[in-house]
């Protein structure tokens, strides 16, 4: 049943209020309408007046940052590594450890006859005061060569200096070949050819030929002759020219001791040895009793008869660069008893690359 509903109430209407809202209603047209009025006069007063600037686009972010360098791809498949480098175009690396500056080294290096653009230059220098020397020398040479035609400029040259102390100060021979001072001293040297090798070999590299700061005289077709071989890692004989003191006529002798075929001698001493210890070679002190390379050059023999080989020196050695992007470096601490580029042919050994020495094909060492 329907409720009755209540008296209706209206509200009075209130005259203030809607003379309050009137007022400001005009007020927003007057507003609106000056502002109209003085915009055209101003533009029919000045018709000369420039335009207002358009607003520039935002920069974008990317333009803040800077050109993003292009991402290079490199195929290693596409990397030819043969023993005809020179008709393959095929780029060599040739690493130098720097203590000294002979100019004998540089002008032999410059006497290469394979194509400079086809080889790239790296060396590393201590941080001593012969160090500095050297390095002043060489930049000297380097400046002149790759400033000069464009037939003798390399493909490119990086001058590095070490970021260690070394063990030894004198470079001296008796100095730096006293038994005592090995294990420091080649610990050093691997650490400097690891710098060396890991900042510079690049993904066109072929070859890696390391090559002493002293050895002054070589084939110029060293490269050449060393690739035709087609062997993972390969050494000459490393000999050293001097004036016989009885007959006071030209000779030669061996230099380099650390090319050898191991003996049961050594692997027995080894086999008493504590890891940190090293076997060394060329001392009396230490009878290895290995056939060492130094000893199996024959004159009768014709210069590339090859011989298998457990240790190699770096006096000059050409290694394929597979054998160092395989993980093959100069281990800086005893490797199976062995240390530096011994240590090296271990470790390529274990890797499955086999090392070659070339007995009668010969390599000389400044004699000082």
């Amino acid at each position: 049943m329907a409720r009755p509903m209540g008296p209706v109430r209206l509200r009075k209407t209130n005259y203030v209020t809607l003379t309050i809202g009137a007022a400001l209603c005009l007020f927003i047209l007057y507003f609106l309408v000056q502002n109209g009025s003085d915009a055209a006069a101003s533009s029919s007063n000045s018709p000369n007046t420039n335009p207002p600037p358009l607003r520039k686009p935002a920069v974008s972010k990317s333009k803040l940052i800077g050109e993003r360098p292009p991402v290079r791809r490199f195929n290693l498949n596409n990397v030819t590594i043969t023993p005809d480098p020179i008709e393959n175009q095929e780029v060599v690396l040739i690493l130098t450890p720097m203590a000294r500056f002979y100019q004998e080294y540089w002008d032999n290096l410059l006497n290469l006859d394979y194509p400079h653009e086809l080889i790239s230059l790296g060396f590393i220098l201590p941080k001593n005061k012969e160090g500095n020397a050297a390095t002043a020398a060489l930049q000297a040479q380097v400046s002149k060569v790759q400033k000069g035609t464009l037939k003798n400029r390399f493909r490119s040259v990086v001058i590095e200096r070490q970021d260690f102390e070394s063990p030894i100060m004198s470079q001296d021979e008796g100095e730096r070949h006293k038994m005592e001072n090995q294990k420091a001293r080649r610990s050093s040297m691997s650490r400097a050819r690891n710098s060396l090798l890991f900042t510079t070999l690049g993904a066109e590299t072929s070859w890696v030929l390391w090559l002493d700061a002293d050895i002054v005289e070589t084939p110029s077709s060293l490269i050449q002759d060393l690739a035709a071989h087609d062997k993972p890692l390969i050494v000459p004989n490393c000999y050293q020219r001097y004036t016989d003191p009885e007959t006071g006529k030209p000779a030669e002798r061996p230099y380099d001791f650390n090319s050898w075929q191991d003996s049961p001698t050594a692997q027995e001493i080894a086999s008493k040895m504590d890891p940190d210890d090293i076997i060394l070679e060329g001392y009396r002190e230490m009878a290895t009793y290995r056939s060492l390379m130094a000893y199996m050059a024959d004159q009768e023999d014709e210069r590339d008869i090859e011989v298998p080989l457990d240790g190699v020196g770096g006096t000059a050695l050409l290694v394929k660069a597979d054998v160092h992007r395989d993980g093959a470096m100069f281990p800086p601490f005893p490797f199976y008893n062995l240390i530096e580029t011994e240590g090296f042919a271990k470790m390529a050994k274990r890797l499955g690359w086999s090392a070659t020495g070339l007995p009668n094909y010969k390599v000389y060492h400044y004699n000082e």
